[in-house]
């Protein structure tokens, strides 16, 4: 049984709180990658293989999904999320374009850095 866990509306959004998710560079990269997919593609939460417990990815989707960032849908034994971008747009237009460009920037840096090691 599919069940999504509770989250805010899109009015409920607060950015404040959309900030504090992502201050956490873990986080920030959760949603990056999430940006890189099409909207609307759901990932699985263990495709993200970021090195760290399980325990800690759990809390990082639960606060991403309390801040209103993803919707996480429950499968019993796995689960699956999906980044709200409609809802994010109309709340706050511009702010995934500004992740996902500073994403970007973020990449060319590291890319530049090790051309120059």
């Amino acid at each position: 049984m599919t069940e999504a866990k509770e989250q805010p509306a899109t009015e409920q959004l607060e950015l404040g709180v959309v900030f504090a998710a992502l201050a956490d560079p873990l986080r920030r990269s959760m949603v990056e990658e999430l940006l890189r997919e099409p909207a609307g593609v759901r990932r699985k939460c263990s495709s993200f293989g970021l090195g760290v417990p399980r325990s800690t990815m759990t809390h990082h989707f639960k606060v991403l999904r309390e801040a209103g960032l993803i919707t996480q849908f429950d499968f019993g034994n796995r689960a699956e999320v999906i980044l709200r971008r409609a809802d994010l747009n109309r709340r706050f237009p511009g702010l995934l374009e500004l992740v996902a460009n500073n994403s970007q920037k973020a990449e060319s840096a590291r890319e530049g850095a090790g051309a120059r090691g």
